[in-house]
């Protein structure tokens, strides 16, 4: 524990900011899960949810909390999986 008056807020200042993260990551995660499920199931509308989930992606990447190569990845795998479905976005 540390002792110095600015090493405390440190560590306050970053426990709010790893929650505040890690709500995002989750969000990141449960987008694209749908998005997933949309996808192999037979109804419902596919592109609103990969749309949905690209945007998610996107706005983490401004956000910084996934790199912008990561985000490129996870959009680029959607769509695949999309296209694979017989869908086009």
């Amino acid at each position: 524990m540390p002792n110095i008056k600015s090493a405390k807020k440190r560590v306050r200042v970053i426990a709010v900011k790893t929650k505040r993260n890690r709500i995002a990551k989750t969000e990141l995660k449960t987008e694209i899960k749908k998005a997933s499920s949309a996808i192999d199931s037979d109804g419902g509308d596919k592109t609103a949810a990969v749309k949905a989930a690209v945007r998610k992606i996107d706005q983490a990447a401004a956000r910084g909390h996934i790199h912008k190569n990561n985000a490129a990845r996870k959009k680029s795998a959607l769509m695949r999986r999309l296209n694979a479905a017989g869908t086009k976005a």
